[in-house]
């Protein structure tokens, strides 16, 4: 019995239950105040924080083929893109600078500065509106016209801005214009106008549209005086600059892929309706249909211009040879 109670004692000792032991980890578990950062998955916006590190302005996408183009390329290609030659809009003293000679240009009617007739009230007043965009193009108005020298030609150039109101005519617009048309003709110069246009400007009224009867009054005493006038046509040219000075030109250019009508393409549809043929409004197709003369690309605008006017006043010369 003492055998078999020492025996019984020492299998009860000896004995392991599989299955109720654990075994001791591999890897020892880091304390609970050490760091455990280095768990944490990296986020998916780690990339975006790269691309700010890239300076703003740099680099511009075409709105029409989607080429990235280096900034100081498209400014030395005349904001025209290199691959599909799309035509960036311009400002109006980018586009003189880039048409008359050096320091040729002597600007008219600088200190000219719209005025608030009406009173018009709206979310804005037409008074700060005129002020926010003063700042954004540094222009007193949307047009800049004044005397300069394209090739060997003195012309009286008039350039529109669209940045400035949407290229709105107002009064100043208007009357800057008409200055410079009968300072063309009292000084026998043609008279070349590049427009670009959302139409009559709403805060004006009655008075913006007086506009319209205004320029084609004195580019009609213009053309009695037997002198060109050249009319080129830019990206959007709409309402109510398009059915007036714009559209009576001796001769008519417009840019590739410039937008040209009175009113949008969802206004006509929905008047007539009636579907439109494709490409409707824009300057191959009025050019197909005779409303537009010529389509010039811009870096040659300046060369075809010198060219038309050899041409157009090519009879002045002789009379101005021998005098009155």
């Amino acid at each position: 019995m003492k055998q078999k109670d020492s025996k019984m004692a020492t299998t009860t000792f000896t004995k392991k239950t599989l299955g109720l032991e654990t075994a001791p980890p591999a890897v020892t578990p880091p304390a609970a105040e050490a760091s455990t950062s280095f768990l944490k998955k990296p986020k998916m916006g780690g990339a975006s924080s790269r691309k700010r590190e890239i300076p703003e302005g740099l680099w511009t996408k075409c709105k029409k083929c989607t080429a990235m183009i280096y900034d100081k390329e498209l400014d030395a290609n005349l904001k025209v893109c290199p691959k599909c030659h799309y035509h960036f809009p311009i400002g109006a003293r980018e586009r003189i600078h880039a048409l008359v000679e050096t320091c040729s240009f002597e600007e008219n009617d600088a200190s000219m500065e719209s005025v608030d007739i009406l009173k018009f009230t709206g979310v804005s007043s037409y008074t700060s509106k005129l002020e926010q965009y003063k700042k954004i193009t540094s222009l007193k108005d949307a047009v800049c016209t004044g005397i300069g020298r394209i090739g060997r030609h003195r012309v009286a150039l008039g350039v529109m801005d669209f940045r400035f109101l949407g290229g709105s005519m107002g009064s100043v617009v208007g009357e800057r214009l008409t200055r410079m048309i009968e300072t063309a003709t009292e000084k026998a110069l043609p008279v070349i106008i590049i427009a670009t246009s959302g139409g009559a400007r709403m805060y004006e009224g009655m008075f913006s549209l007086m506009q319209m009867a205004k320029t084609c009054g004195a580019l009609a005493y213009h053309a009695k005086a037997k002198l060109p006038y050249v009319s080129v046509l830019t990206n959007p040219t709409m309402a109510g600059v398009m059915a007036s000075f714009a559209a009576v030109g001796d001769l008519i250019l417009a840019e590739p892929g410039a937008m040209i009508g009175f009113a949008g393409p969802r206004v006509i549809e929905s008047t007539t309706q009636s579907e439109l043929p494709p490409g409707f409004q824009t300057a191959e197709f009025l050019l197909d249909h005779g409303l537009v003369d010529a389509i010039v690309h811009r870096g040659e605008m300046k060369a075809r211009l010198c060219s038309y006017l050899d041409f157009l006043m090519a009879w002045h010369e002789p009379l101005a040879a021998v005098g009155p």
